[in-house]
């Protein structure tokens, strides 16, 4: 697909929309692999040079996602494609499984999602569940 106006508003919408839905910031987004050379090293670290193979990136660290507009067959898989990296802002301790495909097969059917949680260290867990710690 070619990056036109039209196409970098849709997905810059669908971008403000799921952030929304996932109950996170909106991330910085990048549409090509220009805008990801651009970035500084230690922002696109891991995945700088070869961001161009995937549909698209999420850079956890510094809430970026990469939407690769070039290798999108059709709008869908592009739609699937920005749900599936804020998707990954939002649960940053999974990775690619059965559980994130249902969690993002969940955004595509317009669930919201609670704000990320950290959880208590694994001794504060305990205390609680021994009534030490109110």
């Amino acid at each position: 697909m070619k990056l036109t106006p039209e196409i970098r508003q849709i997905t810059m919408q669908w971008v403000k929309e799921y952030s929304i839905q996932f109950s996170i910031p909106k991330p910085r987004t990048l549409l090509t692999t220009r805008e990801v050379l651009d970035m500084p090293r230690r922002v696109t670290a891991g995945r700088r040079t070869s961001a161009y193979k995937y549909y698209g990136v999420a850079y956890l660290k510094h809430g970026t996602v990469f939407i690769n507009i070039r290798k999108m067959p059709d709008m869908e898989k592009l739609k699937e494609t920005v749900i599936h990296e804020l998707a990954h802002l939002r649960f940053p301790y999974l990775s690619h499984g059965e559980r994130f495909d249902a969690i993002v097969r969940r955004a595509l059917s317009g669930e919201v999602f609670a704000p990320y949680r950290r959880r208590a260290p694994k001794y504060v867990r305990r205390a609680r569940r021994r009534h030490l710690v109110p």
